[in-house]
């Protein structure tokens, strides 16, 4: 019979193979195709994360207004998201995702685009030329009566770039555009995610499914990496790169007035989230369905058998609590909200936190980030994984491995309170003119008699460092009546106010910029780095089995929609707001405010660092602090669930056992049908 049965269907045998050869193929290329996707979305989101000072300094806006701007992309996702899910699965899936590519792939190019349109960057500054000299800077203007009167007006004139276009014309509404192309970000993400997995899951084989999954997280969690290695790069280079003369540049990437090509960063990412579109317009509606995932190959009394099954009729009980009824799952909500608040407002602004409280450049503290913390968060989630598999933890062994290891990185974030780094020493702000140290928000703080006899404005950040190690807010402001040299190599001289220890006459000088931060915070860095990296790992530990107690509190036939509140609370109640408020609370830590062109309050240049510690910290720590004592509460109700599970299953037990015995029967009854229509089944086997 098997003789007769190979010569019937050895043609049917060939093609049974190359379908299922052009099926693997198919699935492949998708799998391609969105692995890149994914790649492409994360690195232009970490690059976002990472221009934020940029744009700051940029637009000239205070770190709440750039929180907005981060929501956004939130705002976008939530405005297509129900549509996209409802309609999407019905549509063709893989032009979809294409369209969504394209959709983000222009909002990254309407960011850049404001760049185009307002002119070259004009860096703030008080010095003025001599009228009597070309080569020398004149700090201290003469007085008379109209300098008197604009002695709190910005010295800067309005000028014109090789474009010819206003300088003027930069800030007010312009970063209106990076908003708005952040929200056509996430109206274009929307898609990738739901649509690409679902179509995965439907047309790979059921053991596949999960490692093809994990190669489009895999690929997710490398985008980051590349996203804040070119932000690093771009931080670098000045914003109008092949525009100006860089001999006349006179601030460095360390300063607070210093704009990178934030721009060129995302003409990069447009670029390749574009590319990515490319190959989904190649790909199918639908693939065939595997063996494995074929109703049609039992009868129809046996799928109708599989579908009303007896178990799942006692696994799904009527008198299981709706989803919102379930307290276990509720709580899980609430917790997960409070640490996704911590979480998005500390990664939002830790490059920040690196830069103002430890004097390191944009450029080092978005390559630190893309470097170690974000591998080591990586490898934690990896970890986690494994050791969950590894150790076969239950669900209240997920939950209790989870809580510990985010409970550990708590108490060593703690530390970092400890690791503070004093302000900058800024005569007028952070210390007087005469070396002693007090803090100060008034404007009349920043006069004194060894700069009486200039009419300085004192409101223009100018940095200048003196022989004495205090910075001063502007040449005039140090009391300096001449300069040497150009370009950075320009020294003032004679500054009535650079007081020195061992003399107190002679050419006392200042250089241009802020001095810089004293050895104890340069040896303190590396500590802090080594501590982030840690808790950084210790922390992420704890994601995927947190996640997976997420899928098992709940009835699988709620799983889809329980993922979808999830995915909606922790946008709406985390996403958005928490970028906002943490900068809100930033802001209020600002010690000297810039100027914009036409007036008004610019971007912060320099921030009381112990407050800036106390409160980006204490309120990362503090919801954390709060999330904990709901899980001692989730605790106790996800024991009290785990006790009524086990009492149902001695309950039903035997009426259980006799259901499985019963579905065993009829599936070794099916399998006997699907040799028949899948000759090379034992092969894959």
């Amino acid at each position: 019979m098997e003789k007769n049965m190979h010569k019937v269907y050895p043609l049917s045998y060939c093609l049974k193979n190359l379908f299922f050869l052009h099926s693997c193929y198919k699935i492949l290329m998708f799998l391609a195709s969105l692995s890149f996707a994914y790649f492409a979305k994360a690195l232009s989101g970490s690059y976002m994360k990472s221009t934020i000072t940029q744009l700051e300094r940029r637009f000239d806006i205070p770190s709440y207004l750039i929180g907005v701007i981060d929501g956004s992309f939130e705002i976008g996702n939530l405005l297509v998201i129900a549509f996209v899910s409802y309609f999407g699965a019905k549509l063709h899936r893989p032009k979809i995702i294409a369209i969504g590519c394209i959709l983000m792939s222009f909002g990254t190019f309407l960011i850049a685009m404001p760049h185009f349109i307002i002119g070259r960057y004009k860096i703030e500054t008080s010095v003025r030329w001599s009228v009597n000299s070309t080569n020398n800077l004149s700090p201290c203007p003469a007085s008379s009566p109209e300098s008197t009167r604009a002695g709190d007006r910005p010295a800067i004139l309005p000028s014109r770039g090789k474009s010819g276009i206003s300088v003027l014309e930069s800030s007010v509404s312009m970063w209106m555009y990076v908003f708005l192309g952040n929200v056509l970000r996430g109206i274009g993400e929307t898609p990738v995610q739901p649509l690409g997995i679902s179509y995965i899951d439907d047309y790979a084989q059921s053991e596949n499914a999960a490692l093809y999954i994990g190669c489009v997280q895999t690929i997710s969690i490398i985008g980051p990496v590349f996203g804040y290695l070119l932000g690093s790069l771009c931080a670098k280079i000045y914003v109008d790169i092949g525009y100006v003369d860089m001999e006349t540049v006179t601030i460095s990437p360390g300063d607070a007035r210093w704009v990178g090509a934030w721009w060129l960063g995302y003409l990069i990412a447009g670029t390749i989230t574009l590319m990515s579109a490319v190959p989904f317009w190649f790909l199918p509606k639908s693939l065939p369905m595997p063996v494995d995932k074929h109703d049609t190959s039992c009868t129809p009394e046996q799928t109708r058998f599989i579908k009303d099954s007896p178990t799942m009729g006692h696994k799904f009980r009527p008198e299981e609590p709706s989803l919102l009824g379930n307290p276990v799952y509720i709580t899980f909500l609430f917790v997960t909200i409070l640490q996704f608040n911590s979480l998005i407002g500390m990664v939002t602004y830790k490059p920040k936190y690196i830069e103002q409280h430890y004097g390191q450049s944009a450029s080092k503290a978005n390559f630190l980030m893309g470097m170690i913390n974000i591998p080591a968060v990586a490898l934690g989630m990896f970890s986690g994984g494994v050791i969950m598999k590894k150790y076969k933890l239950g669900i209240m062994g997920a939950a209790k491995f989870a809580f510990g290891t985010s409970l550990l990185g708590y108490f060593l974030s703690l530390i970092f309170l400890a690791m503070g780094c004093e302000n900058s020493k800024v005569a007028g702000i952070t210390v007087s003119y005469t070396g002693v140290e007090v803090l100060s928000y008034e404007e009349q703080s920043l006069s004194s008699d060894c700069n009486s006899a200039c009419l300085c404005s004192r409101r223009e950040w100018d940095p200048v460092c003196g022989e004495n190690g205090i910075t001063y807010m502007s040449p005039c402001l140090a009391g300096c009546t001449s300069s040497t040299g150009t370009g950075r190599n320009t020294v003032f001289d004679n500054c009535s106010c650079v007081l020195l220890a061992d003399t107190q006459q002679g050419n006392l000088t200042a250089t241009l910029g802020q001095c810089p931060h004293r050895d104890s915070c340069d040896k303190m860095f590396p500590y802090f780095l080594a501590l982030s990296v840690l808790s950084s790992f210790i922390i992420s530990l704890g994601g995927t089995p947190a996640f997976m107690l997420l899928v098992r509190c709940i009835k699988p036939e709620l799983k889809s929609l329980a993922l979808g509140i999830y995915t909606l609370a922790t946008r709406t109640l985390a996403g958005i707001p928490a970028p906002i408020y943490f900068g809100a609370i930033i802001d209020t830590t600002c010690l000297k405010w810039g100027i914009k062109m036409c007036g008004g309050r610019g971007a912060c240049r320099i921030y009381n660092t112990s407050a800036y510690r106390i409160l980006y910290l204490g309120l990362t720590l503090g919801l954390r602090t709060i999330s904990f004592f709901l899980c001692i509460y989730g605790f106790a109700l996800l024991k009290r669930h785990i006790k009524k599970e086990e009492k149902n299953a001695l309950t039903n037990g035997s009426a259980e056992l006799e259901s499985l015995r019963k579905e065993d029967r009829s599936s070794v009854h099916c399998e006997q049908f699907i040799p028949a229509c899948n000759p090379d089944r034992e092969t894959h086997l």
